[in-house]
């Protein structure tokens, strides 16, 4: 069984500090968590950008801040994966663009879902206009999973040449409007993906630390962070990223399994390092 990869996502689109005081907003206080979840174990860093309001934002000018400080941070250690999933509502040239900056990974969303009270559009378009972006930056992918139809997406990408499979998936599991969190689901999609691949759980909500832990069981791979839960336990903030991270790399030391260094994971997922 590989090591375990921990990806960090300390902010996403929605989340604010109306709901947890403890969420970063400007590319000093965002690469600062990511620095502190690597310190505890994080091997990935999920980017989300927000602007000086702490809206959401796609702005390069921004994803460079970030990548640039994470980068110093950490000595150009952790893995640089940036969000193409945006917010609900931008257009896939506004979410695709901080693909240009040549990150280590990307996030690939392969179809529509629910999202809340909204709808995360990805049509076949969308999807092949991102897959084209990526694979021309020289990015590797990461299929991001909502429901089971959703990999059926990814091998149709693949049949026309704009990614490679075996790759690596994440299933986005607990989304009202995706699929659940239930365990049977997550076995469910493990079986799914094609022969080789490596897979990443991230669990919204309540659903983070169980299935946290069947990935650490069964050989898959965790995020966690405020992009998808800000509660350490039930009706207790979590106070940062990298404590839900101290968690995750305690749980996988009494489960036996070992947490990856950056390095590690670059060779589980075929990454080589990216000169700073």
């Amino acid at each position: 069984m590989d090591p375990l990869i921990i990806t960090v996502a300390p902010v996403g689109a929605e989340v604010t500090r109306a709901d947890n005081p403890n969420v970063p907003y400007t590319p000093e206080e965002i690469a600062e968590e990511c620095y502190l979840a690597w310190r505890e174990g994080a091997s990935i860093a999920h980017i989300h950008g927000r602007d000086e309001h702490g809206t959401a934002t796609q702005d390069p000018k921004v994803y460079r801040e970030i990548i640039e400080r994470v980068k110093e941070k950490t000595g150009g250690d952790m893995i640089i994966q940036v969000s193409t999933g945006g917010a609900v509502g931008m257009s896939a040239a506004e979410r695709v663009a901080p693909v240009s900056l040549k990150p280590d990974m990307a996030t690939l969303t392969c179809g529509t879902v629910n999202f809340g009270d909204g709808i995360f559009t990805n049509s076949r378009g969308d999807m092949e206009f991102f897959a084209a972006a990526i694979k021309e930056n020289g990015v590797l992918p990461e299929f991001e999973i909502f429901d089971a139809g959703m990999i059926e997406n990814a091998r149709r990408l693949a049949q026309k040449g704009l990614i490679t499979l075996p790759g690596h998936f994440d299933f986005v599991m607990g989304v009202p409007g995706g699929i659940s969190g239930d365990p049977r689901n997550l076995m469910h999609l493990m079986s799914l993906i094609p022969e080789g691949s490596t897979w990443t759980v991230a669990g919204i909500g309540r659903h983070e630390l169980p299935l946290a832990a069947m990935a650490v069981v069964l050989g898959g791979h965790v995020r966690v962070g405020f992009e998808d839960n800000i509660y350490y336990s039930r009706g207790i903030l979590a106070k940062s990223n990298a404590q839900l991270v101290a968690r995750i790399v305690r749980l996988a030391t009494e489960l036996g399994r070992p947490v990856a260094k950056p390095d590690d994971a670059r060779k589980i997922l075929g990454l080589r390092r990216k000169e700073n």
